[in-house]
């Protein structure tokens, strides 16, 4: 369904986007930001999901700084290249992947006449949270379990459009407290707790609940249809 296009950041560094169209004219955009494995095949399917619903999905692939063309499996040595890469793009001066997220979300505006959400996955999530705290352009964000985001410096972080978060009880890397923590440090973000392990969206993992994954979407494309004023 989709097919892949070359955005441009502020400072001149170029890097590749998935993009998938929807069949009419696009009622929104959503900007899709991977998991530490690189827009694969998972991040592909979840775009062109978006594009059913009637969304221009755009995934930029934010490991492009440090390393192009990353699409990695759910493998013991995936996992490992992964953390390497995530660890080498977060090493990187500020704003980082951040200015190719907001080169992102600007072409999606663009593209949707300002009508542009951001959903995140993992890594992803918490680039989320940091686009829906420092970028222009975002009116509505949903983060599916963003390891860190509920740590310092994060935690006080102030959200310039609607936040909707997505955790699981089970999950091992953003342990449930931290989870309370920050929903008692953002009030205003709708933070929602399912009875699932880190990475329950995902159909390629062990991980992956079904159950869980189909009521965090339905409240998804909920939020985004409330909040970009569908």
């Amino acid at each position: 369904m989709g097919h892949a296009i070359e955005l441009k950041a502020a400072d001149g560094f170029a890097f590749e986007a998935y993009v998938a169209q929807p069949k009419k004219p696009p009622r929104a955009a959503i900007v899709v930001l991977q998991e530490i494995f690189g827009v694969n095949a998972h991040i592909r399917a979840v775009a062109d999901g978006y594009a059913l619903a009637g969304f221009l999905a755009i995934a930029p692939a934010t490991f492009s700084r440090v390393q192009k063309n990353v699409s990695l499996g759910y493998s013991a040595e995936d996992v490992t290249t992964g953390r390497e890469l995530k660890g080498r793009a977060e090493a990187l001066p500020a704003p980082g992947v951040m200015a190719d997220v907001q080169a992102a979300v600007t072409h999606a505006s663009l593209a949707a006449k300002g009508k542009v959400g951001v959903v995140g996955y993992c890594w992803g999530g918490l680039l989320t949270w940091r686009a829906a705290t420092q970028l222009s352009g975002v009116k509505a964000a949903v983060c599916y379990y963003g390891g860190g985001m509920t740590l310092a410096p994060e935690l006080s972080a102030r959200a310039l459009c609607p936040v909707l978060a997505h955790f699981g009880t089970h999950d091992p890397l953003i342990p449930i407290d931290t989870v309370e923590a920050f929903h008692v440090a953002q009030p205003q973000v709708d933070v929602q707790v399912y009875d699932a392990d880190h990475g329950f969206n995902c159909d390629h993992r062990g991980s992956y609940n079904a159950a869980a994954a189909e009521l965090a979407l339905e409240k998804t494309l909920g939020f985004f249809i409330d909040h970009l004023q569908l």
